[in-house]
Formats: structure tokens, sequence, C-alpha cells
């Protein structure tokens, strides 16, 4: 048959077969000669392959997926639960009878922080929210703030550990979260922050209880004067006081 007879597609055919053949012979060919080449020569020719393969195909790396940040949802959650777990309540000599203050268990310090404007005994016994109970002693105290620590053998019950926030990095707007005396949580914002006290929205808190920030954060204490807290830097510079130096 004369190649004057061909189709394209068989034109077609026949060029691919023959690059084909070609491609083979070149390769068949060079092998041989880099066999009886000097050793740089293949080395280098070898380093010639790596640095293009590298260059046209450049090694994927894999990216880690993003880590998915909890909503705010999920974080008020977290913050009441955390701040239900430190809301405790003081009593004379036993649970059954009436609380005489309300307060917040500082599980990291193993102490309890009580504002009162009335005397408190120096013994008390605390009632912690899953009906478990201990015995305290005042350690501390300062104007209206007292604080209560647990014997070192003590088996406390397990709450969420809370940071103390210092009011400089407070910020008016600020989301804050409370518990209200019948066991509501209640949400507001900063108002005013001055000095030691800051000021917020939840009106509805009670004497001793906490304000948390969506962290669970501990931001102050309630007053019991609408909705006025003692910030959390005068309860830590309480807790680091020296008993000696603290007024009882």
């Amino acid at each position: 048959m004369d190649i004057d007879d061909l189709s394209k597609s068989q034109l077609l055919l026949l060029t691919l077969l023959v690059n084909f053949v070609m491609s083979i012979a070149t390769g068949i060919v060079t092998v041989s000669l880099l066999d009886e080449a000097p050793q740089t020569v293949t080395q280098t020719v070898n380093r010639i392959v790596e640095n293009t393969v590298q260059t046209v195909a450049p090694s994927v790396v894999p990216t880690q997926p993003a880590q998915q940040q909890p909503s705010e949802e999920d974080q008020l959650i977290t913050a009441i639960k955390g701040d239900q777990s430190r809301t405790v309540y003081l009593y004379a000599d036993a649970t059954t009878s009436p609380a005489i203050a309300q307060g917040v268990y500082l599980p990291i310090s193993r102490a309890v922080v009580v504002i009162t404007d009335t005397a408190l005994p120096q013994d008390a016994i605390v009632g912690f929210p899953n009906g478990s109970s201990a015995q305290v002693s005042l350690s501390r105290s300062n104007d209206s703030i007292m604080i209560y620590g647990f014997g070192d053998a003590t088996a406390l019950p397990a709450a969420s550990g809370t940071t103390l926030v210092d009011a400089a990095n407070l910020a008016q707007g600020q989301a804050v979260i409370g518990i209200t005396a019948g066991g509501n949580a209640v949400t507001g914002i900063i108002s005013k922050v001055d000095g030691d006290t800051v000021t917020t929205t939840l009106a509805q808190t009670p004497k001793g209880a906490s304000a948390v920030d969506l962290k669970g954060e501990l931001v102050g204490v309630s007053t019991g004067d609408g909705s006025t807290y003692v910030s959390a830097n005068v309860i830590n510079a309480l807790l680091s006081a020296s008993t000696s130096s603290s007024g009882t």
C-alpha cells in the first residue's frame, strides 16, 4: 500500500507508532551510553533529572484542618455550668439549718469568698451544689470580704477552676453572667469599671454571687447593692496577703 493511499486517521496512528518506536530506541541508546560513560557524567545527569522532577512536581504539604472554635452559645453554656459548680452556701453548724451567707468556691485556692456586712463565725460549714459539705475556717478578711479556707486533708468536690480577671483587662460592654437567688442564669454587660468596683447590669444577683465572663473567669463578687461587684483584684490581693497582715 502506498503512503498516499492512507487516510488521515491512519497517518496519525502511523506517526504515533513511529514516535513510540523512536522513544524506545532513544531510551535504549541513552541507557547504554550512560552505562559506558564515566561516573561523573552519570552523577551529573542524575542531578539534572532530580532537580527537574522537583521543579516540575513540587512536594505537596498536607494542610491541617482548622480546629472549629466553640460558638458563643457553647461558651455561654460552659461558663454557666462552671459558675453554678462554684456557688456555695455557708452554714453556722449544719447544712440542715438556714444558710447564713452565699459564697464563691475557688477550687484552685481551696477557699471560699464571702461578702457580708454582718458578723460571721470563725468556723462554719460550706454546702456544695452536689449536696456534700465541708468545714472551713476564716483565714483572711478585709472590710466586708471574708475568705474561708479548707484543711489540707479535706476532700473537696470537683469544680471547674477559675481565673481571677484583672480589672484592667475588663471593658465596658463586655458580656458577663451571673446566677440569681432562685438559681436562674442571667446575662448582662459591664457598664463601668472604677478602681476596685465593677458595675454591671446583673441587678438580680444576691450578695456573694459571682459574675463571670464568657470564659467562665471570675470578674467580681456581688456586694448585694444593686449591680455593684467587688473586682477580682481585691479578692486576689487578699488571697495573696499573709494571714498575719490581714484583718480579722
